[in-house]
């Protein structure tokens, strides 16, 4: 447990530590820290809860030594890549698989996020889910950059973005940078032109320089729909020329073939993501995925290089290394 020093000394803040501090670093039960502060243990819980909002617990993840630890070394040898296992029941839903990696991955993003940083954010399905689960941590100059467009045929797709980041920028007390371009120019050439634009230009520039980028991994199948499959960003006649040039999925509506290849695919010449190797400079790249129908589209990201971490599910892993070997 850490304290954040950007907080005074009030009485009720005191209050939390104190209840915190038996809590995290003296092992005590709720119950017994209730009886010791005359405290219902409803009320210790709530209480530990807003010490966790405040910034004034930091919770340090790490993988998990037992159980899915086995799948996170395959993981980790096979691509290169710190992985975190979640366990999940084995009974458990798509949609509940995602909830449990939205909170492991909300927690670590808070771990890693800190003043005078940079936070890339990639928008998605996953990634929304992601940001229902944080609490707070007070940063100071710190920002959040919208790291794909978000605008369509039949939206500018500025309320879907602005709210999603809006919700990081709140837990960090950051600033918010979008990216007012669509999410695929109509014409490459449009993409090329509006990149020397100094207002694109100065975007772009944040990106490169994030310290860390959040993001997830679309697949073309999936029980639970990736947004840009799900949301009119791609017109019949593109899903078609997708599956024609062997396209399993995306990262920040760059599309990937199954190799990991993805240079020479026509459409990401009007994608307006960064590509896996305009990815690799910033320096810790987060990615969480969970989903039967998203290995392979998982595996392409990672032989791509786009993520330094990845957070999955037990039943997900499981089905990476199905098609690793």
């Amino acid at each position: 447990m850490a304290t954040n020093s950007t907080w005074g000394t009030s009485s009720e803040e005191e209050s939390l530590l104190a209840a915190a501090s038996m809590y995290y670093h003296q092992d005590m039960k709720m119950d017994a820290i209730g009886r010791r502060l005359h405290l219902s243990r409803s009320t210790v819980s709530r209480m530990l809860k807003r010490a966790r909002e405040l910034g004034l617990v930091e919770i340090a993840l790490r993988p998990s030594p037992t159980g899915a630890s086995s799948l996170s070394q395959d993981v980790a040898e096979a691509y290169g890549v710190e992985t975190y296992v979640v366990p999940v029941s084995g009974l458990a839903s798509e949609p509940d698989r995602l909830t449990q990696i939205a909170v492991f991955t909300a927690r670590l993003a808070m771990q890693w996020m800190d003043s005078d940083m940079i936070m890339g954010v990639a928008w998605g399905t996953t990634v929304a889910a992601v940001a229902a689960q944080l609490g707070r941590k007070p940063t100071l100059g710190s920002t959040i950059v919208q790291l794909n467009g978000a605008a369509n045929t039949r939206t500018s797709g500025a309320l879907y973005a602005e709210s999603l980041l809006s919700q990081f920028a709140i837990a960090f007390d950051a600033e918010i940078q979008l990216f007012p371009v669509p999410a695929f120019f109509d014409f490459a050439g449009t993409r090329e032109a509006m990149w020397h634009e100094r207002s694109i230009e100065r975007v772009l520039d944040l990106q490169r320089r994030a310290d860390v980028a959040l993001f997830s991994v679309g697949a073309l199948s999936g029980e639970v729909p990736s947004h840009v499959y799900s949301a009119g960003y791609l017109e019949p006649d593109d899903m078609e020329s997708l599956r024609e040039e062997g396209v399993v999925g995306d990262v920040c509506t760059v599309f990937l073939r199954e190799d990991g290849s993805y240079s020479d695919l026509i459409l990401n010449e009007r994608a307006t993501g960064p590509t896996p190797g305009e990815l690799q400079v910033i320096p810790r790249r987060l990615c969480a995925a969970a989903g039967d129908g998203k290995a392979r589209a998982i595996r392409a990201a990672l032989l791509a290089g786009v993520a330094t971490h990845l957070v999955i599910d037990e039943r997900t892993a499981r089905s990476l290394i199905a098609v690793t070997w």
